[in-house]
C-alpha cells in the first residue's frame, strides 16, 4: 500500500511544469558585477557596536536569574499555613 502511494506521488511530480526562467533576470542584472570580497575584520571595524554590550547583557541576565532564584524559594513554602490545614482537618471530620 506504501509503495503504491509513494509510486502515485511521484507520477504526480513529474506532470509539473516548471516555470520560464529565460526572461526573469534582466540584461542590467546580467551586466552588474559581483561585490569584492573582504576580510570579516575589516568589515566588523567599520560598523559601530548597537546595542548593550556584552557586560551589560550579563549583569542584565545575571540579575534576572536572581529574581527568578527569589521567586521560586518563595514558592517554596506551604500553599496553606498550619492553623489553616487545622481547621480544614477538623472540618472535614
Amino acid at each position: 500500500m506504501r509503495l503504491i502511494a509513494f509510486i502515485l506521488t511521484l507520477a504526480l511530480m513529474a506532470c509539473a511544469q516548471f516555470p520560464e526562467l529565460d526572461g526573469v533576470v534582466s540584461d542590467a542584472g546580467k551586466d552588474v558585477k559581483y561585490p569584492k570580497l573582504r576580510p570579516i575584520n575589516t568589515l566588523l571595524a567599520q560598523t559601530a557596536p548597537t546595542g548593550r554590550s556584552a557586560k551589560e547583557t550579563i549583569s542584565t541576565i545575571d540579575a534576572r536569574i536572581e529574581a527568578l532564584q527569589n521567586r521560586a524559594a518563595a514558592l517554596q513554602g506551604a500553599v496553606v499555613n498550619q492553623d489553616t490545614q487545622n481547621r480544614m482537618q477538623n472540618g472535614v471530620n
